[in-house]
C-alpha cells in the first residue's frame, strides 16, 4: 500500500491520478488480449504463420504500451506540451517519409518498414496535435497578440494535406473534427466552425472520392446497400445475438479480412454477443464523459483544449470503428483503441490515454504544472 503521506513521484501519482480512468483503459486493454486470441488466428493461419502469431505479438505490443502510457501519465503539463510539439514535427516529417518510400498497402502508403514491424506515423500525430493545437490556442486567448488561431490552422492544414496524399482519409476526419472542437472552445463563434468545418470535410471527402479508386469503390458499394465485408459483418451480429456462440465459435472471421484489426468489433458481436458490444461501447463513452467532466471543472485553458480534444479523438476512433462494422458509414480500416491488433495503434493509443491521465490529475500545492 502507498501512504498518503508518500511524497515520492509513484507516490504523488497514485494519490493524484484519476484510477477510475486508469482501470477503463487498463480494463479495454484486457479485453483487447481476449479478442486479438478469439480475432487473429484464422488470419494467421492465411499467411502461414503459428495460430497464436498475432496474439504473440500483441502482448508484447500492450506491455510496453502499457509502460509508456503510465510513463506519460507521470509528466507535468509543461513536459506534455513538449513532447507534444517534438512528437508532432516528428509524425509531420516521418508521415512525408512514408508517402516517399513507403511500401503502398492497399493504395495506401502509411507505413515506414522496421524490421520485423512497420511504423505508422499518422497515429501519433493524432495525440501530439491535440496536445500542441490546445497550446496554441490557450496561449491566442491569453496573449491578445499571439496568432495562435492562425497557427494551428497551419499545423491542420499541413498534417492535413499529408494525409489525404497519403491517402488516409478517416484519420484526417478526426484530426479536423478535433480542431473544429477545440477552436469552438477556444471562443470562435460556432457558425464560423461550422462553415470552416463544411467547407474543409467536403473538399477533402468529394476530393477522394473522385481522385482514390478504393475510396469511390467503398462510398458507391455503400450507397448502393452494402459490400462484401459490411454484408459479412452484418451477419456476425446475427450469428451472435445476445449473448453469443462462445469463445472460438466464431464463423465470420474466417472471411472477414483483417479481423483482428479492423473488423474486431464484429468478432466480438458474433462470439460474445451484443452484451459484449455494449459493454466495450459503454467503457469508451465512460473514458470520454470522465475526460469531458476534468475539463469542465477546470479552468486551465490549456487543460481544457488538450483533454477535450484527446477523449474527441479517443471516442471519435472507436466509433468510426463501430460505425463502419455495423455498417453505419462506408467501411474504413480504422482500429478500435485498445482493443485491435497493431502496434502503432496500440501506442498511439497509450500516448493519448498517458496525455489524459496526466492532465487529468489532481494539482498538489507547490508543485509546477
Amino acid at each position: 500500500m502507498i501512504s498518503r503521506t508518500d511524497r515520492s513521484i509513484t507516490g504523488v501519482w497514485w494519490w493524484t491520478v484519476d484510477r477510475l480512468l486508469l482501470a477503463a483503459a487498463v480494463l479495454l486493454a484486457v479485453l483487447g488480449v481476449f479478442l486479438v486470441l478469439a480475432a487473429s488466428p484464422p488470419v494467421a493461419m492465411t499467411i502461414n504463420v503459428d495460430p497464436q502469431h498475432f496474439v504473440n505479438r500483441h502482448a508484447i505490443f500492450l506491455t510496453f504500451a502499457i509502460l509508456l502510457m503510465l510513463g506519460t501519465s507521470l509528466l507535468s503539463h509543461r513536459m506534455i506540451r513538449i513532447l507534444g510539439l517534438l512528437g508532432l514535427t516528428a509524425t509531420i516529417v516521418l508521415i512525408a517519409v512514408a508517402i516517399l518510400i513507403g511500401p503502398e498497402v492497399k493504395g495506401a502508403t502509411r507505413w515506414i518498414p522496421l524490421g520485423p514491424i512497420k511504423l505508422q506515423p499518422s497515429e501519433f500525430a493524432k495525440p501530439c496535435f491535440a496536445v500542441v493545437s490546445a497550446w496554441l490556442l490557450s496561449l491566442w486567448r491569453e496573449e491578445q497578440n499571439f496568432p495562435g488561431w492562425v497557427i494551428s490552422i497551419g499545423c491542420l492544414g499541413v498534417l492535413a494535406g499529408l494525409l489525404v496524399l497519403q491517402p488516409d482519409i478517416g484519420m484526417t476526419f478526426v484530426i479536423v473534427l478535433t480542431w473544429a472542437l477545440q477552436i469552438f472552445l477556444a471562443g470562435m463563434p460556432l457558425a464560423l466552425v461550422l462553415g470552416l468545418s463544411f467547407v474543409i470535410a467536403p473538399a477533402v471527402a468529394v476530393t477522394a472520392y473522385f481522385t482514390l479508386p478504393h475510396v469511390q469503390d467503398r462510398v458507391t458499394k455503400y450507397l448502393e446497400g452494402g459490400n462484401m465485408q459490411a454484408d459479412n459483418a452484418m451477419r456476425s451480429f446475427s450469428n451472435g445475438g445476445i449473448f453469443g456462440v462462445g469463445p472460438g465459435n466464431g464463423e465470420v472471421k474466417y472471411i472477414l479480412p483483417d479481423a483482428h484489426s479492423d473488423f474486431i468489433f464484429a468478432v466480438a458481436g458474433e462470439e460474445f454477443g451484443i452484451i459484449a458490444c455494449i459493454v466495450l461501447a459503454s467503457i469508451y463513452a465512460f473514458v470520454m464523459f470522465r475526460s469531458f467532466l476534468h475539463a469542465r471543472h477546470s479552468e486551465n485553458l490549456f487543460l481544457i483544449y488538450a483533454v477535450s480534444g484527446l477523449a474527441m479523438q479517443f471516442g471519435l476512433q472507436a466509433l468510426i470503428h463501430m460505425g463502419s462494422s455495423v455498417h453505419l458509414i462506408p467501411t474504413k480500416g480504422m482500429t478500435l483503441p485498445f482493443i485491435s491488433y497493431g502496434g502503432s495503434s496500440l501506442f498511439a493509443t497509450a500516448l493519448t490515454v498517458g496525455f489524459l491521465l496526466a492532465l487529468t490529475r489532481r494539482q498538489v500545492p507547490g508543485r509546477s504544472q
